[in-house]
Order: structure tokens, then C-alpha cells, then sequence
């Protein structure tokens, strides 16, 4: 069957990764899969059989076969050899190898790479850019060029860059296109860039590979935006749950209040767990753990030492407080991004501003009310402090910026870096600012936030 299938009314394009063992074949495939099932290993032929990874990206689709590296070239080139006098017979002579029952046995690396070739796959040929070039590659780069398929080569700087250069002037005289690619931390704009090139490379396939890159520039923006959903669910959850439990005597419910603030905690400590991992699910993470040993996501959720680290800094919680609280004070006009600020407000606002600024040692506090037929209803929650939304936000989104920017092939934990969500904030415009604040207010006041998912979109559009 040729490699080449319909998608749709449109020919499915299909990529051959082969190479030398040990040269990131696997790596790639993973990037450019968004797959990080696949297996990396720095140990030599780790891929021992043709592995097939089909990406359907909506509109269009690809095909990328992970194939094991050249073993014995040397041998298979002699062997070509003699079967071809001229190139006319050079792809005859390919054919004629992967069908051959001997060649099967004594080549099984061989004929497993050439075979998708054989059916019609195009190349992705992958070298390291940080190892020597040396002149043993030649056989397996002109056995490759017998095929007579259109190819690309890949040089990928595993540790440095340091031999890039050799390498292309080499591969420029067997490969039509050469390019470095770092499948590490090749972003959207660099794996298009190689799927533009194929389109020129291979005619038949360029309109369905104009399908998939419009797919999947249209998937980043939609991942923002299904990001968005997801924390605007969870601002909204964590910012207006109590847990509640009868009681018979004020006695009881003193006994209670350490019962109600465990489970308490622990509900908002899942929410945000599962939002987390709903994340991980929508960037197609499937192998990263949410735990602060593999993610290091950062503190407990309700260390509130921490809090001025991922919600707003004291200073920009305090100004954001004034803002939130002159409803019934004088107009205040703030310069958010600016080094200072009039504080015009009086009432309404200072009363924002002190409750915002010594906020986060006031939260979980248990309320009793007693109820009309006796006893009394003990309740914990919801968290009125106003630095708490920031706290969610910022955490969430330093998860969002993590996974936006790493690729499959990239098996690393995220190492922590703490930064503020109020340096975010600052990049933003004083209206889009102020959109963002009235939200998270309204949020801690238990009311409806409408223009919650609006200000999110905003911010994270600029992460």
C-alpha cells in the first residue's frame, strides 16, 4: 500500500524519520507528534521496529514513521551496487533490497527504514549537529538518495551547535532541504516552517498540508482559550465554596471547626489539583505527574507566606483594593503600570485598601449561626480574601506558561520559578487591568463576574 492515503478529498502526507542510531530520531517524532508516549533514550536503538504516528489535525493530516537507525550501510550500499549500473536503476535496486528474503535477514534494520521509503514516504533524514561529521554517513545518506523521494535533513544540536556548519555543507549534496531543528524547544512557527517546506518539496501534498498548518495554528489559539474555561470554572468554584455542618451546641461546633477547615481545604486543594490535570490533558501531557516533586508547581495552596509570590505584591494588592472599593468612596485615578499613583479615594476606598493589605492573615475563619428549630449551622468558607483569585490565577498560569512553552520531546520536570503575577498584570493596559480587578473583586464578594472569562483572555493572551 502506498504511504501516501486520502485524507478526505485530500492526499495525507507521510515522513519517514531515519538516521544514524542515537541522533534524536525519536525526539523529533515526539515534537512533532505532540506525543510523549514515544520513547526517548539515549541509549543506541532504542527504536527497534518502524513505529507509526498518525496526527489528524481536524481539516488535514500527517503521517510520522519512526524508523531504526542504519546499521550496516556500508554493506547495503555494496549490495545496491551491484544490482544498479546507472540511476535509472537506482530506486528499482531499493525495491528489489526490501523484497529480498536474504536482505530481510541479514539487513532487518535496512529494509525496515527503506520500506515506507519504497511505498512512497518522504524523507526526514536527522543528524547531530553537536558530533563530528565524518565521511561513514556518506553510505547511508547515498542509499537514501537512491530512493529518490524528497527529502529533508534535520541536524540536531543535541548538546551544542558547535558542528553545524560541516554538517551542512555536507548534507547540502545529498539532501534538497537542510535545516537545524532543536525538537526541544522548536516552537509552532519553526514545526510549520518544516511543513511549508515539505509542501514546496512535494507538490501532490501542498494542499493538504496547508489544511494542517491552518489547523494548527487555529489549535494554539483554541488551547488559550479552553485554558481560560477551565480557570474560569476554577476561580469560580474555589472563590464561592463553604462547607457547612449541623451542629447541636456552640461547644460542638468549637470541636468541629478543625474537622470543617480539613475538608474544607481539601475540596479546594482537589479543584485545583483537577484543573491542573485537566491542563496537562488539553496540551496532551501524559506522562507528567501534578505533585510538587515532579512538577514543583510551588507551595501549598493555603501557605498564605506565599501568596504576595504568586497572587499580587503588597503594593499593587493595595492599589488593586482602592479600586475595588471606591463603589462607595470618591473616584480614584490609578497609573497601574506607572511608579506612582493619586490616592484620591476616601470611605468605600480606604477601606479596600486596608482590608486588601492585611487580608491574607484573616482567611478560614468558621461562622456559627444558630438556626430557627435549634442548634446551630457551622460553616467554613468562602474565602473572602482578595489576594485569593490572584493566588489561583497566578499559579495556574505559570502551569499554562510551562506547558505552552515545552515540547513533547522534552521530558524535563519544570523547575520552579516563582514570579509574581503582578509583573503580568503591569504589561497589561490600565482599562485591561482594571477589567481583571473588578473580576477577581466581585469573585471574593460572591457575586457574578461576567467579564471574568474576557479579562483572562486578555492576560493570557500576553503570556
Amino acid at each position: 500500500m502506498n504511504e501516501s492515503e486520502m485524507f478526505g478529498s485530500k492526499l495525507r502526507s507521510s515522513f519517514a524519520v531515519v538516521g544514524h542510531p542515537n541522533k534524536g530520531k525519536s525526539s523529533i517524532v515526539s515534537t512533532l507528534a505532540r506525543n510523549d508516549s514515544i520513547d526517548i533514550s539515549r541509549q543506541s536503538g532504542t527504536t527497534k521496529t518502524s513505529n507509526r504516528y498518525r496526527i489528524d489535525t481536524g481539516n488535514g493530516g500527517f503521517e510520522l514513521i519512526d524508523t531504526p537507525g542504519f546499521q550496516r550501510p556500508r554493506q547495503v550500499l555494496k549490495w545496491l551496487k551491484a544490482k544498479a549500473n546507472s540511476a535509472d536503476q537506482y530506486t528499482d535496486a531499493i525495491k528489489a533490497f526490501v523484497m529480498d528474503e536474504s536482505c530481510q535477514q541479514n539487513f532487518p534494520d535496512e529494509v525496515e527504514l527503506l520500506s515506507p521509503l519504497v511505498k512512497g514516504a518522504a524523507i526526514l533524514y536527522v543528524v547531530d549537529g553537536s558530533r563530528p561529521y565524518g565521511a561513514e554517513y556518506e553510505a547511508e545518506m547515498e542509499i537514501l538518495r537512491w530512493t529518490g523521494r524528497p527529502s529533508m535533513a534535520l541536524i540536531n544540536p543535541i548538546e551544542s551547535d558547535e558542528y553545524v556548519v560541516p554538517w551542512q555543507n555536507a548534507l547540502n549534496q545529498f539532501f534538497k532541504m537542510v535545516r537545524v531543528f532543536n525538537p526541544m524547544n522548536a516552537d509552532l512557527q519553526e514545526q510549520v516552517s518544516l511543513l511549508n517546506t515539505f509542501a514546496l518539496l512535494e507538490p501532490k501534498w501542498k494542499n493538504n498540508l496547508e489544511l494542517v498548518i491552518s489547523d494548527l495554528i487555529e489549535q494554539e489559539n483554541n488551547l488559550m482559550l479552553q485554558s481560560v474555561r477551565i480557570l474560569a470554572d476554577l476561580l469560580v468554584e474555589c472563590c464561592s465554596y463553604q462547607f457547612q455542618q449541623k451542629v447541636l451546641t456552640k461547644g460542638q461546633a468549637e470541636s468541629t471547626q478543625g474537622f470543617l477547615k480539613i475538608q474544607f481545604n481539601n475540596h479546594l486543594i482537589n479543584e485545583e489539583k483537577n484543573a491542573h490535570q485537566a491542563l496537562l490533558e488539553l496540551f496532551a501531557y501524559h506522562k507528567i505527574l501534578i505533585d510538587k516533586e515532579d512538577l514543583k508547581v510551588g507551595p501549598d495552596l493555603f501557605d498564605t507566606e506565599q501568596w504576595y509570590l504568586w497572587g499580587l505584591s503588597k503594593k499593587q494588592l493595595a492599589i488593586t483594593g482602592t479600586i475595588t472599593g471606591v463603589a462607595t468612596g470618591a473616584v480614584a485615578d490609578m497609573a497601574l503600570a506607572g511608579s506612582s499613583f493619586l490616592l484620591g479615594a476616601v470611605g468605600g476606598g480606604i477601606l479596600g485598601f486596608t482590608s486588601a493589605f492585611f487580608g491574607s492573615d484573616y482567611i478560614g475563619k468558621m461562622k456559627l449561626k444558630g438556626l430557627p428549630l435549634g442548634g446551630y449551622l457551622a460553616q467554613q468558607g468562602p474565602i473572602t480574601d482578595l489576594n485569593f483569585p490572584y493566588v489561583i490565577i497566578g499559579r495556574f498560569s505559570y502551569l499554562y506558561e510551562q506547558l505552552k512553552n515545552k515540547n513533547h520531546a522534552d521530558r524535563r520536570d519544570v523547575d520552579l520559578n516563582t514570579v509574581e503575577l503582578s509583573a503580568k498584570i503591569k504589561m497589561l493596559k490600565k482599562e485591561e487591568a482594571k477589567q481583571l480587578h473588578k473580576a477577581c473583586s466581585l469573585l471574593v464578594k460572591q457575586k457574578v463576574a461576567s467579564d471574568l472569562k474576557g479579562a483572562l483572555e486578555i492576560l493570557f493572551s500576553s503570556i
